[in-house]
This record gives structure tokens, sequence and C-alpha cells, in this order.
């Protein structure tokens, strides 16, 4: 469904802010817990950072596919084997942040350009068939925002483990 100018305006902000809340969440995290797991399977804080340098950078790939390219095809793929095969937990934490802030930065700049007819460029994701302009930004906008929460909610976990929050 078409956004409005205000609502797509509202969203790119969104987008462009995300940084600085991912940021902000990880410079909560002492960094004796910044690589501890809530539990098996999840991911530390260090982890969250790592992925979405590798997400960023994919999803700056796939709005330029969209909008440029005809009946592009965005590939899908499984985030979870990234974080092991890709050694997320081992992966310099200051490139993956300067990679998110580097990689919105230049995208946020590219979508306050898009003329409106840009925005309902489509094409077909793998994993979720039609794919517009417009379901990226509604992906895209609140993806930091997400992950900033679940490394916040890491360091409320971290402190309330049973050892008491000593490392």
């Amino acid at each position: 469904m078409p956004l409005d100018h205000v609502e797509r305006e509202r969203l790119i902000q969104q987008y462009a802010d995300g940084p600085r809340r991912l940021g902000a969440a990880l410079a909560g995290v002492p960094e004796e817990a910044r690589k501890w797991r809530p539990a098996h399977g999840e991911w530390s804080a260090h982890e969250v950072v790592c992925h979405c340098a590798d997400s960023e950078t994919n999803a700056a790939a796939r709005i330029r596919y969209l909008v440029a390219e005809k009946e592009p095809l965005i590939l899908g793929y499984d985030q979870d084997t990234w974080a092991v095969r890709l050694d997320y937990q081992n992966h310099p934490l200051d490139l993956a942040l300067a990679t998110v802030q580097a990689v919105r930065a230049n995208t946020a700049a590219l979508l306050r350009r898009l003329a409106d007819e840009a925005w309902q460029q489509d094409g077909r994701h793998t994993e979720s068939g039609r794919y517009t302009a417009t379901d990226w930004l509604g992906v895209y906008a609140e993806h930091l925002e997400i992950h900033a929460r679940q490394i916040e909610q890491n360091l409320v976990a971290w402190r309330g483990r049973a050892d008491g929050g000593r490392a």
C-alpha cells in the first residue's frame, strides 16, 4: 500500500536515526557483558551489532536493486547461519558499528532523493514474494530499533543472572 509523503518522510527519518539508537544501546553495555549470551542459540550484544552490519549491507543493495533494476530478485539469507559461519563473536565490533553508520548515512541520502514513482518499484523476494521499495522501508525503518531493544534486554538479563551480575 502506498505511503503518503509525510509517513514516508517519518520512516526515512526513523531509518536515518537507527545507528544513533543502536550505538546508544551498545554504549550502555559494559565491556565484560558485550559477548555474553542470554541463552544457547541467542546472540550477544556484540553479535547483534555484527548482524546489523551485514543486514544493513544487504539492505543497501536491496533498495538499489529495487529502484534501479527491472524485476530484481531479492535474496533472503539465514542470519543465524551467517552469525556462526562468519564468526560474529570475534569480528571487530568497532568496524561493524562503523559499517552500520556509514551504510545507513549513504542509503538515507539516496532515500531522500527518490522520486515518488520509485517507491512503487518492485521485485521478488525469495522468502516473501512480491517486494516493493515501500515494503523495504517498512522493514528497515524499524530494524535497528528492534536490535537496540534486544541489546538492552540482554543487558537486563546479564545484570539479573544467577551470579548477581558478576562477570
